[in-house]
C-alpha cells in the first residue's frame, strides 16, 4: 500500500463504495478502495433487482454499458400454505417503459463493472485485504489499518456491508445488531436456457419476472422466498429472520430444501444447473437500525448504514446504496475543498439523505419491520385461509354448490373477523 495520504479511503467495493470512488476520482480526488474479497462483488450474494433511477444519475448511459440482466416486466407475489399457493400476477406496459424501470442483476459482474468505471476515472483498488481497524486520533478517524499497514486519509467512507465492525469502532453504532433486526439469506443461481426461462415464466425476450413468496416457505415464520429471472439463469432463494429461525425447530437450510421440493415450486427450477450457492446476513430492521451516518473524518454508506427496506412486495437496497455513495462523495469533495473534515462539515451528508427519497422512504415505513415480525398470522394463518377460500371457489366435486358468501366467510371465521380487522389496520398504519 502507498504511504501517501489520500483524500478519501473507502472500505468496500460494493455499490456504495464504487460509486463514491467513481465520483471522487472524476472530481480529481486521490481515492483508495480496499476490498476484502478477491474482486469486487466476490462476497455479494444478492440475486435481485436494481431500481435504476439512482444508477441513471451517475451513469446516464448505463443501459448500453452495465451488465444488467432482464428488465422486470412481471411482478408476482405468492401466499404459500403447506398444501396450496395463491399468487397475484401483475404485468403492465408501464413496467416496460418509463422512469419506474428495474432490472434483475447479478452482483458479481455488476460490481466488477462499477469498480472498472471507478478505476478508469483514476481510483485505486486493492483486493484481498481486510481492514482490521481505524486510525483514530483525538476522536477523529484519520484512515485505516489493513494487513499491518496504516493508510491515512482526510475522510474515510465505511461501505463494508451489513454488521460492519468498523462502524462500531468509529463510535457510530452501539453494539452489534440484535437478532430480530437481522435475517440470514440463502441463494442459488440456477442456469437455464433463455428460451426455457421465457416459456416457463411467460416472458418476451429480454423481459424478466420478480417473484416474492411468504408463508410456508419459512415454515410460517418471519421471512420469505424470492425468485428473479436473469438472462440465462434464475436467482432463487430464501430469507429468514434470525430471531424467529432460532425459536423454530427447522434450520434455514432445511426450509430452503423443503421449499424447492414443493409440487408448485419444483417445476420452476426443473432441469436447472446449480452454478452458485451463497449465504449472507441481511439487515431487516429498517429505519431503527440506521447508525450515526457521520463523525469526525468518517461517513457510512450502503448496507453498512443499514439502508435497506423490505416491504414484502418490494426489496430496496441497491438504489439506496448508489445514492448514498453519490452523496457521500459530494460531501467528501466539499469537505476537502474547504479543508474541513469535521463532523459539523460532514453533517451535510445526512441532511442530503434526508432531503431525498432514501431517508424519507425509510422513515415513512419505519414501523413496518416490527409489524411484519409481530404479525405472525401473515406467514401461517392467512396463507392457509386464502388457500381454503380458493379451494372452496374452484373445487367442483359433485356436492351441491354452497352460496359464495358461505364459501368465503367460513375460512375467515376460523381466523377471526376482528383479528383480521386489527391486522389489516396495523398494516395500513405501518404502510
Amino acid at each position: 500500500m502507498s504511504d501517501d495520504r489520500f483524500d478519501c479511503v473507502i472500505v468496500g467495493a460494493g455499490c456504495a463504495g464504487s460509486v463514491a470512488a467513481y465520483q471522487l476520482a472524476s472530481a480529481g480526488m486521490a481515492v483508495l478502495v480496499v476490498e476484502r474479497g478477491p474482486f469486487a462483488g466476490a462476497k455479494n450474494m444478492t440475486g435481485g433487482r436494481i431500481y435504476t433511477h439512482s444508477l441513471e444519475k451517475v451513469f446516464p448511459n448505463f443501459r448500453d454499458e452495465a451488465p444488467l440482466q432482464r428488465r422486470i416486466t412481471r411482478e408476482k407475489i405468492s401466499l404459500v400454505a403447506p398444501d396450496s399457493m395463491f399468487t397475484v400476477d401483475f404485468t403492465a406496459n408501464g413496467l416496460r417503459e418509463g422512469a419506474a424501470e428495474s432490472y434483475s442483476v447479478l452482483r458479481g459482474p455488476f460490481d466488477q463493472w462499477l469498480a472498472e468505471q471507478a478505476e478508469a476515472a483514476g481510483a485505486e483498488f486493492i483486493y484481498g485485504i481486510a481492514v482490521d481497524d481505524l486510525i483514530i486520533r483525538e476522536g477523529k478517524v484519520c484512515g485505516i489499518i489493513a494487513d499491518g499497514d496504516e493508510v491515512e486519509a482526510r475522510v474515510t467512507i465505511l461501505a463494508d456491508g451489513a454488521n460492519s465492525q468498523l462502524v462500531q469502532k468509529a463510535g457510530l453504532a452501539q453494539g452489534r445488531p440484535r437478532p430480530h433486526q437481522m435475517a440470514v439469506g440463502l441463494k442459488e443461481t440456477l442456469e437455464l436456457p433463455p428460451s426455457v426461462i421465457e416459456d416457463r415464466f411467460s416472458l418476451n425476450p429480454g423481459e424478466g419476472a420478480a417473484w416474492m413468496f411468504a408463508g410456508d416457505c419459512t415454515k410460517g415464520r418471519f421471512g420469505g422466498g424470492f425468485l428473479y429471472t436473469n438472462n440465462d439463469s434464475i436467482s432463487f432463494g430464501l430469507v429468514a429472520g434470525i430471531q424467529s429461525a432460532m425459536e423454530g425447530n427447522v434450520p434455514v437450510y432445511q426450509m430452503f430444501e423443503d421449499f424447492k421440493q414443493r409440487l408448485d415450486i419444483a417445476p420452476l427450477i426443473k432441469d436447472a444447473t446449480l452454478v452458485e450457492y451463497s449465504g449472507h446476513m441481511v439487515p431487516e430492521g429498517g429505519f431503527a437500525m440506521i447508525p450515526e451516518l457521520y463523525g469526525d473524518g468518517v461517513l457510512v454508506a450502503g448496507d453498512a448504514a443499514m439502508l435497506c427496506m423490505n416491504l414484502g412486495y418490494s426489496v430496496r437496497g441497491m438504489d439506496f446504496a448508489i445514492t448514498s455513495g453519490e452523496l457521500a462523495a459530494a460531501t467528501v469533495a466539499a469537505a476537502v475543498e474547504a479543508d474541513d473534515e469535521s463532523a459539523s462539515k460532514l453533517a451535510s451528508y445526512k441532511a442530503q439523505l434526508e432531503d431525498c427519497y432514501v431517508l424519507q422512504d425509510l422513515k415513512r415505513f419505519a414501523k413496518f419491520p416490527h409489524y411484519m415480525e409481530s404479525s405472525t398470522r401473515i406467514f401461517n394463518e392467512y396463507p392457509v385461509m386464502v388457500g381454503e377460500m380458493m379451494m372452496n371457489l374452484f373445487a367442483v366435486d359433485g356436492s351441491p354448490e354452497r352460496p359464495l358468501k358461505q364459501k368465503m366467510t367460513e375460512p375467515l371465521k376460523r381466523v377471526g373477523l376482528m383479528q383480521l380487522a386489527r391486522d389489516a389496520m396495523g398494516g395500513v398504519k405501518a404502510l
